[in-house]
């Protein structure tokens, strides 16, 4: 098959990766293109288009040179999506002058124009990240760095220099905060109560706020630290601020914290702060044992428990009893397995947790402690968990929370795959995540035939959320995909799937 490849490169053109996700959506969304990226030139982006054919050896760029790729099937097509990816280029500068006089160029023209601004958000490639986060830093702003591949040592002095300054460094691969009601990074609309969250996880942070936020309680504020932050080399010190923070705020009486097992060392440190603090706490390690706790706090296995804790007890979607719905379904013809593939990393790990207590033997990409690692080669008979956020399905891909159409090979190998009983998805909503999840994802599934694995969603977000969560629920129920309250809920009604199918 002919293939065309067109690069463009803007010398010293910054777009934040975000903006660039979404762009690199639409231009690969154009007729007769195969693939498409719009990347900073740094030497791990520029290795990544290059391994996926997609910029030319002989060209030259360097890190804060633009690269606009395009592969098509013609030259037409090609140049089409390429002057289409200009265009939109263009557009921010095209709006008035009214509208660019407040869009600074740098940090310090933003603090300059709006001096009562204290919060940087941090969207560069890695390469730039830490530089600019000190420049935030220096300048007495607090900061969220949704940027990742930023050196474990570059985070550690910069979480060191801001502790010193009083100031919260949240992330580098912090994908979620929302700080006094105001959405930061991938984050939905939630209504405003009593309860703090502290996560290490985005999608789970989400998820727990989410949830809260439906059962009608709020959240005062959920501050997002990163994913590395319980890791011995930096030894918890966002969440060692946070927890200082809440302690301190009349606003919160009750904080959940979320992370992936952290490292023994931060975990006593971290549990013996909450122990001193004058607020009760919920303990959610995903994937880790059940630990010991001061009287101040409670444990919770699952995203779905913790957000239930933290509700004082009150049931998340106790109308849906997996049992009961199991049975009132046709039984399925596959042999048995169980397949998910998910948006969200923290899903996936829920995911894991549930179907090993439940007795399943699991594999995963991103795999929990316990559970093989699909590489591993022991994947046989087990069912896969995938986290299609993981770097292996992104790298110069947008994330499926932005650009679900990640999910779509994998989804219609899964639908024809006769092993499979049940397949697991989730929706991320909220501002950020794509316009209209459930849309895409009923056309893909559209055409599965009458003996297809029984598809089971769960939708992460709010009614306030700009996709609306039950429209996107509705959505789901009328292409036939049954929508749990919870994900830890989806996943106890794929293993009640397969016991009936079994009995």
């Amino acid at each position: 098959m002919k293939v065309v490849v067109l690069n463009e490169i803007r010398k010293g053109f910054y777009l934040d990766s975000v903006a660039l996700m979404r762009l690199s959506r639409e231009v690969s969304a154009a007729p007769g293109v195969i693939e498409a990226a719009l990347m900073m030139g740094t030497p791990s982006n520029t290795a990544i288009m290059r391994n996926a054919g997609l910029l030319d050896e002989r060209v030259v760029v360097k890190g804060n040179d633009l690269v606009i790729a395009v592969k098509a099937g013609t030259e037409l097509a090609a140049r089409d999506a390429l002057d289409g990816a200009i265009k939109s280029l263009a557009k921010p500068k095209g709006q008035g002058e009214a509208q660019a006089a407040w869009r600074p160029h740098s940090i310090a023209a933003a603090v300059k124009l709006r001096p009562e601004i204290n919060v940087a958000l941090i969207s560069v490639p890695g390469d730039f990240a830490a530089g600019e986060a000190r420049k935030a830093l220096n300048r007495g702003l607090h900061v969220l760095m949704f940027s990742d591949n930023v050196s474990i040592e570059d985070e550690l002095s910069l979480k060191l220099q801001a502790r010193k300054a009083g100031l919260f460094m949240m992330g580098p691969d912090c994908g979620t905060a929302v700080i006094g009601g105001a959405p930061l990074g991938f984050a939905n609309k939630l209504r405003r109560g009593k309860i703090g969250i502290i996560g290490a996880s985005g999608t789970g942070t989400q998820e727990v706020s989410c949830l809260i936020s439906e059962a009608g309680d709020g959240i005062s504020h959920a501050i997002g630290v990163g994913g590395r932050d319980l890791k011995k080399d930096i030894g918890g010190i966002t969440t060692l601020m946070a927890i200082d923070a809440f302690d301190s705020d009349p606003d919160t009486s009750h904080v959940v914290l979320i992370s992936k097992p952290p490292h023994p060392d931060v975990a006593k440190s971290v549990l013996e702060r909450i122990g001193k603090s004058k607020k009760s706490f919920t303990v959610c390690f995903i994937g880790a044992p059940e630990v010991a706790l001061p009287p101040n706090a409670r444990f919770s296995p699952t995203l779905k428990g913790a957000a239930e804790l933290a509700l004082g007890g009150k049931k998340i979607g106790g109308e849906f009893e997996a049992d009961a719905v199991a049975a009132r379904l046709p039984r399925r013809t596959g042999q048995g397995g169980i397949e998910g593939l998910f948006a969200g990393g923290t899903l996936c790990a829920e995911a894991q947790v549930i179907l090993a207590s439940a007795g399943r033997k699991v594999t995963s990409n991103a795999a929990i402690p316990g559970v093989p690692k699909l590489e591993d080669g022991l994947d046989e008979g087990r069912d896969r968990l995938l986290d299609l956020g993981d770097d292996e399905y992104t790298r110069g891909r947008p994330h499926p929370m932005i650009d679900p159409s990640v999910r779509d090979e994998a989804l219609r190998v899964a639908l024809k795959n006769p092993r499979l009983s049940a397949i697991l998805l989730d929706l991320v909503l909220g501002y950020g995540a794509h316009a209209d999840p459930a849309e895409h994802l009923t056309r893909i599934v559209a055409a599965r035939g009458h003996d297809a694995p029984a598809l089971i969603a769960s939708v992460v977000g709010t009614e306030s959320d700009p996709q609306v969560r039950s429209t996107q629920v509705r959505k789901l129920e009328q292409a036939g995909i049954i929508v749990a309250p919870s994900n830890a809920q989806a996943c106890e009604l794929a293993v009640a799937i397969v016991n009936n199918a079994r009995r």
